[in-house]
C-alpha cells in the first residue's frame, strides 16, 4: 500500500471522472488478497452504476473481485441513517432517533444544519478506516472515499474543526475531533483528479492550495482521460513541406479507388488541419502538464477510453494505476 495511507479522499472538477478514478483506485488497492471499501457521500450511486450492480444500501456489501484475489466493498452513506447511528452509540438513542425520523426531525436537522451532514458523513469513512476485529486487525486494508467536487472538498473535510470549536465538549466535540485526527493524519492522503484542460487543472492548482493551507494532506494528482499523441510539431512540418509526398502516401494507401490520386490530392488539405489542431493541443497539455508539475506531487496518467467506461475498461484503468502507483 502507498505509505502508511488507509484513508484515500478522491475528489475532481465536475466531468473529470473522480467517480470512476475513485473506483479504479479501490480495485487496484485491493489487488492481492487485500479488502478495500469504496465509499460514496453524495447520493448519486454513481459507484453502483459503474460496477453494474443494484444501488447500495446503507450497508457495506461485496461488489467486486480484484486481481489477485482480493475484495472491494461499497457502502452509499445516508446522513439521515448516520444521525441514527450516531444518537444511538453516543446517547443510547436508538429508539427515539427512529422516532425522531417517523416525524421527519432528522432531515430537519440535517437540512438547516449543513455542517452536521458532512460531520456524519466524514465520520462514517473515518470509522471503517480505524475498525478492528477484535485481533487487532483493520477490517480494511484502504478506504476510498469518492468525495465531493475540489471546489468544496475543503470545507467539507475541515467541517469537523468547525464543530469540533463551537461544541466545547461532550459527545459531538469529542467526535468531531477525533475525526479531524484522522483526516489530518499520515494516514488519510487527498487525491485529486483533473484533465489536461484549463479550468480544471486551475481548480486542481487552487484545491491543493486550500487543503494545504487548511493542513489536510494532499496526495496525488491523478491526470484523466489522456488522449494519445498521433502526431508532433516535426512531424506536421515535413507532412507541410511536401504535401505531394502526403498525397502520394494516401493514393499508395488505397483511397480514393481508379480515381484515387485526384481525391487522396483533396483530403491533404483538411488532414494538414486536424494535424495542426492536433498539435495544438498538444502545446496546450504540455503547458498543463508543467502547471501541474508546479504542485510537487506524485502525478499519475489514465487513458481516454473512446468507448466510455464499462466493467471491463474499470479493471482496465485499475491495472494502469497498479502499473503506474506504488500502493
Amino acid at each position: 500500500m502507498s505509505g502508511l495511507q488507509r484513508l484515500h479522499v478522491v475528489t475532481g472538477k465536475g466531468g473529470t471522472g473522480k467517480t470512476t478514478v475513485a473506483a479504479a483506485l479501490a480495485l487496484a488497492l485491493a489487488a492481492d488478497g487485500r479488502r478495500t471499501l469504496l465509499v460514496e457521500v453524495e447520493g448519486r450511486q454513481g459507484i453502483a452504476q459503474l460496477f453494474e450492480t443494484e444501488p447500495l444500501p446503507y450497508g457495506e456489501r461485496r461488489i467486486a473481485s480484484a486481481p489477485g484475489g482480493g475484495d472491494v466493498y461499497a457502502l452509499a452513506i445516508d446522513a439521515e441513517q448516520a444521525l441514527l447511528d450516531y444518537l444511538q452509540m453516543f446517547y443510547r438513542m436508538g429508539s427515539a432517533g427512529r422516532a425522531l425520523r417517523r416525524l421527519g426531525a432528522i432531515d430537519f436537522v440535517t437540512t438547516i444544519a449543513p455542517g452536521l451532514r458532512d460531520v456524519l458523513l466524514t465520520g462514517k469513512a473515518c470509522e471503517a478506516a480505524r475498525r478492528q476485529d477484535k485481533h487487532g486487525r483493520h477490517a480494511y486494508d484502504a478506504v476510498v472515499m469518492d468525495a465531493p467536487p475540489t471546489g468544496r472538498i475543503t470545507r467539507f473535510l475541515g467541517v469537523n474543526a468547525e464543530v469540533a470549536g463551537l461544541a466545547k465538549a461532550g459527545p459531538i466535540h469529542n467526535h468531531a475531533r477525533s475525526v479531524m485526527r484522522v483526516l489530518t493524519s499520515a494516514r488519510t492522503a487527498v487525491h485529486l483528479v483533473t484533465v489536461l484542460e484549463d479550468m480544471p487543472v486551475q481548480e486542481t492548482v487552487d484545491g491543493v492550495a486550500e487543503l494545504r493551507e487548511a493542513g489536510l494532506p494532499v496526495g496525488a494528482a491523478v491526470v484523466n482521460m489522456v488522449r494519445p499523441a498521433l502526431m508532433d510539431d516535426a512531424e506536421l512540418a515535413r507532412a507541410e513541406a511536401d504535401p505531394a509526398a502526403l498525397a502520394a502516401a494516401l493514393s499508395a494507401a488505397g483511397l480514393g479507388g481508379a480515381s484515387r490520386g485526384a481525391r487522396a490530392e483533396r483530403l491533404v488539405t483538411p488532414l494538414l488541419r486536424q494535424a495542426h489542431e492536433h498539435t495544438e493541443r498538444l502545446a496546450l497539455e504540455r503547458t498543463q502538464r508543467a502547471a501541474l508539475a508546479r504542485l510537487e506531487l506524485p502525478q499519475y496518467e489514465l487513458p481516454l477510453l473512446t468507448d466510455g467506461v464499462d466493467l471491463a475498461g474499470l479493471y482496465r484503468l485499475s491495472g494502469e494505476l497498479g502499473k503506474q502507483w506504488p500502493l
